[in-house]
């Protein structure tokens, strides 16, 4: 999970439609992230059969300012490789990325440490992120009451249920309030209740301008998002 503090704002906009359900007119918003051109292959099998596979084709992907997109595709379709290209976890073999502002990311399989409590994470990931110790219990007091699991603030992260990891796997990339959400299945674990507290926290950093993108094996909720976008054949396209 890392929160980076990228190169200055892309200078394009995109002109993005209201989501479903919704009467606001198509306006025109400022890009904060840019992949162009994104490619990436592995090496797969054994010598003398070893040969590279490409799984992703020259992906071109924004992401505007105040929009919720989801990215589906099939499975190996590519779409974890993407999100770590886009974070700058995993290098690209060709292709760019722009980002414009600080980037959180909530990977699919939760990175922390067993030995450390909630608390104990949180201030060490506010200090990775150059926050203040009064900035940082705030945003960490606003996320336990968001996500509901303030009783477990003095709990080692091997003690915890996996749902409750989970909401600490989201909680560390919210804490810097990035202008930039990149999740990757963050809701897997979750009750009913806390998927329905997922979804209000989204809408709210909706309405105060910050995007999200969100990686899911399938949606049930289209209404939620401004648009989504598939990955197929190593191509993001409309879905």
């Amino acid at each position: 999970m890392t929160g980076n503090q990228a190169s200055p704002t892309p200078s394009s906009t995109r002109t993005t439609p209201a989501a479903a359900g919704r009467t606001a007119p198509e306006t025109s918003l400022e890009v904060v992230l840019a992949a162009t051109g994104v490619a990436k292959a592995y090496w797969r099998g054994m010598w003398p059969a070893r040969r590279r596979t490409p799984v992703l084709r020259g992906v071109d992907l924004e992401l505007a300012a105040g929009e919720v997109v989801g990215l589906v595709g099939e499975n190996r379709s590519g779409k974890s490789t993407l999100m770590k290209i886009l974070v700058g976890e995993l290098a690209a073999d060709t292709g760019s990325v722009t980002h414009g502002g600080r980037v959180g990311y909530c990977p699919q399989e939760p990175v922390v440490y067993e030995r450390l409590t909630c608390d104990e994470h949180f201030e060490l990931f506010g200090r990775a992120y150059g926050l203040t110790d009064e900035s940082e219990r705030a945003s960490r007091a606003l996320i336990y009451s968001q996500l509901g699991f303030e009783r477990y603030a003095a709990a080692r992260a091997d003690r915890l249920s996996g749902g409750t990891l989970s909401k600490l796997n989201l909680g560390l990339a919210l804490l810097a309030d990035p202008e930039v959400l990149l999740l990757d299945e963050p809701y897997a674990g979750f009750d009913f209740d806390t998927y329905l507290k997922f979804w209000d926290l989204v809408a709210q950093r909706r309405q105060a301008g910050r995007s999200v993108l969100i990686i899911s094996h399938f949606v049930t909720d289209e209404e939620r998002f401004d648009r989504i976008v598939q990955l197929r054949d190593g191509q993001a396209v409309p879905r």
